[in-house]
């Protein structure tokens, strides 16, 4: 069997021009699991309240990020997978799933290729209807379209806890945050409550009680909220600190319904005007940079910060091209390569 492996991310415009942005922006509002409300009321916010104002704005917004090769995002995954390729002796592609290289074109491309044996590694370690479960449905679909939906497919489940990942996320953090004194903050993106309970198959724990991620349940598998305190506590864990040294909290809301809370602005001001000089920040849902961390955490979370007193503030970076990140991909595709 001619074995392959694919990675998936979200995407980015193709650049900062808002005609791009606009066509980025209007793929992705109108996934159904990322706008998951009526068809109909979905189709007239996105085209009469979002498409004629929103693209200029997100436009100006990337413009600040973006780097002479492009949309960090981007730039950074085509990294990340040439070092991939230079630990495993397998094809290896990259797909967005919205934008590019989209879904559909690695798909054909890997049909070319005559892959029939398919590693499947979402770039989400965890679990939520409108990131993990959208980027594979839509791989699965594309695989059906191109006539492929019999080739196997191993997918790498949410990987939140795991061990080595934990260890290589705290590789990463380490040098910017051990010794400084600093408080860290944990912010993860947001999503809106309700599809948090779109997500529990009981319809019947998810956001019950407020220690509903603390007791253990089946809906865990596939919590995004669980997930993310999972991934933290395993984290304070790995490093020693203590509970009291860490807020966790939520970004990146989008129209007026409840999103996950604590949302990361407000406590962004809060500890600033509690007294915290030192904030580092930390977003384990991002395993790369991209505009919700290089602009509304590194710049808009910096001067809300130092705007309410605090002093010395720091985005500490994703994964990106981390050597441990790398060798902890390398060494799921080899485990399972050698299956």
């Amino acid at each position: 069997m001619a074995k392959g492996v694919i990675l998936l991310n979200l995407g980015s415009p193709d650049s900062t021009d808002p005609k791009d942005v606009r066509t980025y922006l209007d793929e992705f509002l109108s996934d159904p699991r990322v706008l998951d409300i009526n068809p109909i009321v979905r189709t007239i916010i996105l085209k009469l309240f979002i498409l004629p104002t929103r693209p200029k704005q997100s436009a100006e917004a990337y413009s600040k990020v973006w780097t002479g090769e492009g949309s960090p995002l981007i730039v950074t995954s085509y990294q990340q997978q040439e070092l991939v390729k230079e630990k495993v002796d397998l094809p290896i592609y990259l797909a967005m799933r919205y934008g590019n290289p989209s879904t559909a074109s690695i798909v054909s491309e890997m049909k070319k290729d005559g892959i029939d044996d398919l590693l499947i590694i979402p770039l989400y370690p965890h679990y939520a209807m409108s990131s993990y479960e959208s980027a594979v449905v839509e791989l699965m679909e594309q695989l059906d379209k191109h006539g492929m939906a019999k080739i196997k497919t191993t997918l790498v489940q949410p990987f939140y806890k795991d061990d080595d990942y934990i260890e290589a996320l705290w590789e990463s953090i380490r040098p910017h945050y051990e010794g400084t004194g600093a408080h860290l903050m944990m912010s993860y993106h947001g999503i809106p409550e309700r599809q948090v309970k779109k997500s529990d198959p009981s319809h019947a724990h998810c956001l019950t009680t407020n220690k509903c991620c603390d007791t253990p349940h089946p809906a865990h598998a596939t919590c995004y909220r669980h997930q993310c305190f999972a991934t933290s506590y395993a984290l304070m864990a790995k490093a020693g600190i203590h509970h009291d040294d860490v807020t966790i909290s939520f970004q990146s809301r989008l129209l007026k319904d409840p999103w996950l809370k604590p949302y990361t602005d407000f406590e962004i001001e809060r500890l600033a005007k509690e007294g915290v000089k030192k904030l580092r920040v930390i977003c384990p849902a991002f395993i790369t940079d991209c505009l919700e961390t290089l602009e509304e955490i590194a710049m808009e979370g910096k001067e809300e910060f130092l705007e309410h007193g605090g002093e010395d503030f720091e985005l500490i970076p994703c994964l990106n091209t981390h050597p441990a990140w790398i060798n902890w991909l390398a060494k799921r595709i080899e485990t399972w390569q050698n299956a």
